[in-house]
């Protein structure tokens, strides 16, 4: 019987976490060179791949899109502050920054913010667009605070495995 963790996932071994590094890397990468690299059959590769699909531990398979390559050339760092971190308040913030194409990353968080939310645009004046749809016409937002990126230096869901 498999391992499981406390949060009551399969519990992940050595051949797991060495196809979670490749696939973070290329997840077009082909099974056969998969288990060529850490050496299990391409079939074993594809039973321990679904079993991680099944298990929630590979959420999903994405194509990372240079923002720029799609004229999406504003990104933008958001701090929001809510006006209380009451269960109703948060649900509400949650729920419409999770449904907001624009916002590629949201993390609800301590430290006196509420969020902190990675969004991307095509220009400010739709960036304005969004802060006025999002935040400023939010009566849930006490404030927030934009943070224009000028370059981006590193970007990518890659997670060390160790």
């Amino acid at each position: 019987m498999a391992r499981t963790t406390p949060a009551g996932r399969r519990a992940l071994d050595s051949f797991d976490r060495a196809i979670l590094r490749i696939l973070q890397r290329d997840n077009k990468t082909p099974q056969r060179t998969i288990g060529e690299a850490v050496n299990l059959s391409a079939a074993a590769v594809q039973r321990r791949i679904a079993a991680m699909e099944a298990d929630g531990i590979i959420e999903r398979n994405v194509a990372i899109v240079d923002a720029r390559a799609v004229a999406m050339t504003i990104t933008a760092i958001v701090e929001v502050t809510l006006i209380n971190e009451r269960l109703p308040v948060v649900s509400s913030a949650k729920a419409l920054f999770h449904a907001a194409p624009e916002v590629q990353q949201c993390y609800y968080v301590t430290g006196g913010i509420s969020f902190v939310l990675v969004i991307v645009a095509p220009d400010m004046v739709e960036y304005e667009a969004i802060t006025q749809r999002l935040f400023s016409q939010n009566d849930c937002v006490a404030n927030f605070r934009s943070l224009i990126a000028l370059d981006r230096l590193k970007t990518g869901a890659e997670i060390v495995i160790p």
